[in-house]
C-alpha cells in the first residue's frame, strides 16, 4: 500500500475542519480575509495545492494569519517550515540543488539582544562593499552571512527579532541584486528575492518589501513581459503606501517601471513615468530615505532618463542628459553603463569614432570596477558598429574588447 505524500499535516487539518476539497478551503480563506479586514487577498485552489505539496512554500504573513485563524493550529503544526530553519536545519531556497546546503540550528538557544544589532552592522558593511568588491567574492560572503541570519532568527524575539529579520531581508536583497545585475542569473535572483521578501514580512517592513518587489520587476522586464512587470510594480507601490515612503522611493519606483517599459518597447510611457519621477523629487516628501537605498538619487534618475531617450531615438536629448550624468557621477559601476549609453548614442548618430572612444572609456572603467550590465552595454554598442567594423577605430575596440585582460575579466569577475 502506498504511503501518503505531500503536506499531510495540512491536508489532515483541512479535512478535520470540514473542508473536503482544496477549493472549499480556498473559499474559506478568502472569506476570512474579508472578515479580518485583509483587503485584496484572494486565495485560489492552486495556492492550496502548492501548500499541500511535498515541498510547500512558506506562506506570506497575511496567509499565515488566515490559515491559523481558519484551521486553529500553529503554522508549523500545519506542516510548514520557515525558510530560516527548523530543529534539524535551515532550508534556504536552492538547497536541493546543492547550491545552498542546510545550516544547523539550535532552536533552544536564545541570543542576546546585541546579536541582532551586530548582525545588522555586518549587513551595512556589505552594503558599502558592493560598490568596490568583485561581485562573485562578495556574493559568497553575503550568502554565508544570510545563512547565519537564518540560523539566528529563530533564536531571537521581540524588537531584536524584527531588527534581525530586516537585516536578513537586506542581505538577501543585496545577494539578489548581485545575482541579477552582476552575475546575470535571473532564475537565482528570483529565488533569492523571494527569500528577501519572506524575511521582510517577518520584520513587517513594508518599505523593504516595496524595494524587493520592485527588484523582482526587473526580471520579467528584461524579457519583455509587460503584464508581469505591471503586476509586480503594482504590488511594490501597494507596499510603499503602507510605509512612510520618501520622495526618492516613489521616484525610484517610477524609474524602475520606466526602464522595464523601455525593454518592453513602450518608450513613450517610460518617458512619461520619468517626467513624473522628476516632479516627485522636485516636490519632495516629509519622510527620510532609508539608508539601505543607496542605489538611487537625482543623478541616477537622469541616467534612467538618458537611457530612455536613447531607446526612444531622441539622440540630442540623450547625449545632453548622459553627458551631464557622466560628469557628476562618481559611482564606478554606473559610469560603465553611462559610458556605454553615450557610445550607443554616437553609434546611432553614425559617429563610429566617438562611439568607440566612449566604449573604450567604459572598458577602462570596467578594468577597475567590474559590472556585467556595463559590459552588456559595450557589447550592444559593438553590435551597432557592425557597418563600420572595417574601420580602424572599431578594430582597435575589438582588440581591447577581446584582449586577454578583458576576456579573463569577463569570465572571472562575474
Amino acid at each position: 500500500m502506498s504511503r501518503p505524500t505531500g503536506n499531510t499535516r495540512l491536508k489532515a487539518a483541512r479535512i478535520a475542519a470540514g473542508f473536503v476539497s482544496q477549493q472549499a478551503l480556498a473559499d474559506a480563506l478568502s472569506a476570512a480575509a474579508r472578515e479580518l479586514g485583509i483587503r485584496g487577498l484572494m486565495v485560489g485552489v492552486r495556492q492550496v495545492r502548492r501548500w499541500e505539496s511535498a515541498n510547500p512554500p512558506w506562506p506570506q504573513p497575511d496567509c499565515q494569519r488566515l490559515l491559523t485563524h481558519v484551521l486553529g493550529q500553529d503554522i508549523r503544526e500545519l506542516g510548514f517550515t520557515p525558510p530560516w530553519g527548523q530543529e534539524t536545519g535551515a532550508r534556504p531556497s536552492g538547497a536541493a540543488s546543492g547550491r545552498r546546503p542546510p545550516v544547523p540550528v539550535e532552536t533552544t538557544v536564545s541570543q542576546p539582544d546585541t546579536a541582532a544589532t551586530d548582525f545588522a552592522t555586518i549587513t551595512r558593511a556589505h552594503r558599502r562593499l558592493y560598490w568596490s568588491v568583485v561581485p562573485s567574492v562578495l556574493h559568497a560572503t553575503v550568502m554565508e552571512h544570510a545563512r547565519l541570519g537564518c540560523a539566528l532568527l529563530p533564536q531571537t524575539s521581540g524588537a531584536p527579532r524584527r531588527t534581525m529579520a530586516a537585516a536578513l531581508a537586506e542581505s538577501f536583497l543585496l545577494a539578489g541584486r548581485i545575482e541579477f545585475f552582476d552575475l546575470r542569473d535571473s532564475a537565482l535572483a528570483q529565488e533569492t528575492l523571494v527569500q528577501a521578501l519572506q524575511a521582510a514580512g517577518e520584520a513587517d517592513d513594508a518599505l523593504l518589501g516595496a524595494a524587493i518587489l520592485a527588484h523582482t520587476a526587473f526580471i520579467p522586464g528584461w524579457v519583455g513581459d509587460r503584464e508581469k512587470v505591471a503586476e509586480r510594480m503594482t504590488a511594490a507601490r501597494t507596499y510603499a503606501r503602507r510605509a512612510p515612503a520618501s520622495a526618492e522611493v516613489w521616484a525610484w519606483l517610477d524609474a524602475v517601471e520606466a526602464e522595464c517599459l523601455t525593454r518592453c518597447g513602450d518608450n513613450r510611457a517610460a518617458l512619461h513615468l520619468l517626467g513624473h519621477a522628476e516632479d516627485v523629487l522636485a516636490t519632495g516628501a516629509p519622510h527620510t530615505t532609508p539608508a539601505w537605498m543607496d542605489w538611487f538619487d537625482a543623478i541616477r534618475l537622469a541616467a534612467f532618463k538618458g537611457n530612455a531617450q536613447l531607446r526612444a531615438g531622441h539622440l540630442p536629448q540623450a547625449r545632453e542628459t548622459l553627458l551631464g550624468v557622466v560628469t557628476a557621477l562618481r559611482d564606478g559601476k554606473q559610469r560603465t553603463v553611462i559610458l556605454g549609453d553615450l557610445a550607443a548614442v554616437e553609434a546611432a548618430a553614425n559617429r563610429p569614432e566617438e562611439a568607440c572612444r566612449y566604449a573604450s572609456e567604459a572598458l577602462d572603467q570596467l578594468s577597475e570596477t567590474w559590472y556585467a550590465m556595463g559590459m552588456d552595454r559595450v557589447r550592444e554598442v559593438r553590435r551597432a558598429l557592425k557597418p563600420w567594423e572595417s574601420e580602424g577605430c572599431v578594430r582597435e575596440l575589438d582588440d581591447r574588447l577581446y584582449g586577454w585582460s578583458t576576456t579573463v575579466s569577463a569570465l572571472g569577475k562575474v
